[in-house]
């Protein structure tokens, strides 16, 4: 009977050691503890498994996709450059001239078609020097740079020549303010092709592409009044 019950014991104290977890040690004064077989890791790369999706928006032309947000990085490119500030800089005085000639019309032309052509130009630029006069304050940029001879810039009409439009009535006011526009607008398109092959703002290349379209077809139209 003692070999046999000394065989039981045996077979229970291998159990009971069978039983312990693999890769806990039994501690005489507390809970099973983790044991350099079994590490405990924790990941700080994963993201959260519930990130909201964001709308990232496409290229011209382009639908915008979903991604999630821990996968949207801030861009690598510059939101603006010196090509994209000159061209704001300078096309805000060459709109203002164009509605100094334009505001000339109604009291001085003879033609209904100078009249309406000057109306359109009152309508259109001067929203549009809002809009660049506000993108220059979104971004703490001054309107212009002291010092800057903006009768360099193509199109721009010389004092001298907007003094003979102020001048002139009926027919000749007609015929000047056509030759004139004709080179302003001629001025504007070549300032705003000049911008859509060196800028980066989407903004301001969607505003130029405008401008180029607009003011030709205004260019066509004048032309029609020689």
């Amino acid at each position: 009977m003692t070999g046999r019950r000394g065989r039981i014991l045996l077979a229970v104290t291998v159990a009971a050691a069978v039983a312990v977890p693999v890769g806990l040690a039994l501690r005489p004064d507390g809970p099973p503890t983790p044991t350099a077989a079994t590490p405990t890791t924790t990941s700080t790369t994963a993201g959260p498994t519930d990130a909201p999706a964001v709308i990232v928006p496409g290229r011209p032309g382009e639908p915008a996709a979903t991604r999630p947000a821990q996968e949207v990085r801030a861009p690598g490119t510059p939101r603006y450059n010196t090509p994209d500030v000159w061209f704001v800089r300078m096309m805000i005085p060459h709109h203002q001239q164009a509605l100094q000639m334009a505001e000339l019309a109604p009291d001085r032309a003879a033609s209904a078609q100078v009249k309406a052509i000057a109306a359109r130009i009152r309508g259109t630029q001067a929203p549009e020097i809002g809009l660049l006069r506000g993108w220059l304050d979104a971004r703490g940029l001054a309107a212009g740079e002291p010092g800057h001879d903006h009768g360099l810039m193509p199109g721009m009409q010389t004092p001298e020549a907007i003094r003979q439009l102020t001048d002139a009535r009926g027919a000749t006011f007609d015929r000047l303010f056509v030759r004139l526009m004709t080179a302003h607008h001629t001025g504007a398109v070549e300032m705003a092709t000049q911008l859509l092959s060196a800028g980066v703002d989407q903004q301001l290349n969607e505003f130029a592409n405008a401008v180029a379209t607009e003011q030709t077809v205004e260019i066509a139209r004048l032309r029609e009044l020689v």
